[in-house]
């Protein structure tokens, strides 16, 4: 899986798309973010809030029956039964936007599963790291050349598969892994489909894509290795997703990352994220924060 430039995840636009906004259930119209007040007063007077998706699987998308769903309105669903928010409303915009819209007050938070960077937060304020998103193997069933890291590929000297514009490829390079043993592809049908015919031994991505592969092939006989976080010239790549919310909105940051808190250390957030192809391996460490991550450490 890459870095959020996203290149490497194809967007999913819902039935509802073209009218810019939906519900967690269907259609709804879109309705203020609560900029200028008091958001989560607003949202538990009313009992609803407003959130942000870009309409990306598995992070907030709408499905087939033009239901909002992913690992972020989920659990941002979640998060506000407990702030005592029973309604949350989803208007989907292109991911790009998803700040300037939550900054001219289209929704109070940004649902979406954005990663953490330091760039993004001198323009917004982000909830406590919610997933992270380490990379990881698909590799055939049974991993026979018990491979666990980039440099086990090198010293077995295995075809490695990457996806176009993911920061894999980089990875593989900057641990040593030679260009005549990486093979680059478009899609991640594109890398199951050289796994499975023995083209490269091993596809990298991060294991929430992998896992999104194995479970929409369920014949295959392919797995994914457990997840880990590459290190490069004694720097942890490490990428996080967290919620994010106006800068000024510091009393419904602070409630959320609460309650978030709440579902990480229940276990219930692993029972939420199941279905979109997160695991325990997802959860942050403590050693993971926000602070660090926007100073780019």
């Amino acid at each position: 899986m890459a870095s959020r430039g996203w290149t490497r995840r194809d967007f999913l636009k819902g039935s509802c798309a073209a009218a810019g906004a939906l519900v967690l259930g269907g259609c709804a119209r879109t309705g203020g973010g609560g900029a200028g007040g008091d958001p989560l007063e607003a949202a538990r007077s009313s009992g609803t809030i407003q959130v942000g998706i870009a309409g990306e699987a598995p992070y907030g998308f709408t499905d087939a029956a033009g239901r909002v769903t992913g690992e972020a309105p989920e659990v941002a669903r979640a998060v506000f039964r407990g702030l005592g928010v029973n309604d949350v409303q989803a208007s989907q915009v292109d991911f790009n936007q998803l700040i300037p819209a939550l900054n001219a007050g289209k929704f109070s938070v940004v649902a979406a599963g954005m990663f953490i960077t330091p760039e993004r937060c001198k323009n917004a304020a982000f909830s406590i790291p919610d997933y992270l998103a380490p990379t990881a193997f698909l590799v055939p069933r049974g991993n026979p050349e018990g491979v666990a890291t980039f440099e086990d590929v090198v010293r077995k000297k295995l075809q490695l598969a990457v996806l176009s514009g993911a920061v894999e490829k980089g990875y593989a390079q900057r641990l040593g892994v030679p260009d005549s043993q990486v093979q680059v592809f478009d899609t991640q049908n594109a890398l199951l489909q050289a796994v499975l015919n023995k083209r490269a031994y091993c596809a990298a991505l991060t294991n929430i894509s992998l896992n999104d592969v194995v479970k929409k092939n369920p014949g295959a006989q392919v797995e994914v290795t457990k997840g880990f976080t590459p290190v490069i010239n004694g720097k942890a790549e490490v990428q996080a997703g967290a919620f994010v919310f106006r800068s000024s909105d510091t009393a419904l940051r602070d409630a959320f990352n609460i309650e978030l808190k709440k579902l990480h250390d229940s276990g219930e957030w692993v029972r939420i994220t199941e279905p979109f192809g997160f695991t325990s391996d997802n959860l942050p460490p403590a050693d993971v924060t926000t602070e660090a991550l926007c100073a780019g450490r």
